[in-house]
């Protein structure tokens, strides 16, 4: 049976939509709980699930696997009023690519598609060099709380980022497989972010890809890190999140406009 972490919002409020988190390379579950706890806070219904198992050899059969899992995920949220929309996934890392070559495939059941999807931590061909633990974590995180989270996790699998993300999913989440890729297919809403000192990010990449899709927006977090959902920004990545989920509601048309400001 899958195994899943809940964040539900306020009690007597009317939920605002389904976000679905999806974690990447050594990570668990417990790395996202007070992301998802945030959320939650603005009245949205969060899960995470467990990061899904790509197998280089078999990209096809690994993106069919995360399917269901995500579908079953989803499924399972529903009330007696069904899936709260609109439904937005969240993927981080290795995560994140799953989800962009998942969508560029169209392999998700069009009823079950998400409305949006937000990109965190999109990474490039680039392995981490880190040899050390400690090393490992500044190329995830400056943040105290989330650098203890990750080494108090005994679920964590510690050298994860010197393990290269598989060729094929990469070039399925950029666009440039023969599959068509997020570039290419994905008619969705899309935010990317990216730490603007993140080490493993492919920036000219990002910025093709943004710039191809008709409803994307790129947002660097000056200072960030691979972990850019859990990094020293996070408060103000989290608020970026939940911004695009209010615009998502609101036919991306923003709902605070900047008319004067002298910063």
């Amino acid at each position: 049976m899958p195994e899943y972490t809940d964040h539900f919002g306020p009690e007597g409020l009317r939920t605002r939509g389904t976000v679905l988190v999806v974690p990447g390379r050594g990570e668990t579950r417990t790395a996202y709980a007070r992301f998802g706890r945030r959320l939650a806070s603005d009245a949205y219904r969060v899960r995470v699930i467990d990061a899904p198992d790509i197998d280089a050899d078999d990209l096809s059969g690994s993106l069919a696997g995360f399917r269901t899992q995500l579908v079953a995920a989803l499924d399972g949220t529903a009330t007696d009023d069904g899936i709260a929309r609109p439904v937005v996934v969240v993927g981080a890392d290795s995560g994140a690519a799953a989800v962009a070559a998942l969508l560029g495939r169209d392999a998700i059941p069009g009823s079950r598609r998400p409305d949006a999807v937000v990109l965190a931590g999109l990474p490039g061909n680039a392995a981490a060099a880190a040899g050390t633990w400690d090393q490992e974590l500044d190329v995830r995180t400056f943040c105290p709380a989330h650098r203890a989270t990750l080494t108090q996790d005994s679920g964590v699998r510690r050298g994860s980022l010197q393990e290269a993300v598989p060729e094929a999913l990469l070039a399925a989440a950029y666009g440039s497989d023969e599959d068509g890729g997020v570039r290419a297919d994905a008619d969705v809403p899309t935010l990317f972010l990216v730490g603007g000192e993140d080490p493993l990010a492919d920036r000219a990449a990002l910025a093709r890809t943004a710039k191809s899709l008709s409803r994307a927006r790129l947002s660097a977090v000056r200072g960030g890190r691979h972990d850019v959902l859990n990094d020293l920004q996070h408060r103000s990545v989290a608020a970026e999140v939940v911004t695009f989920l209010e615009t998502l509601r609101n036919e991306l048309t923003p709902v605070i406009a900047v008319e004067s400001s002298a910063w």
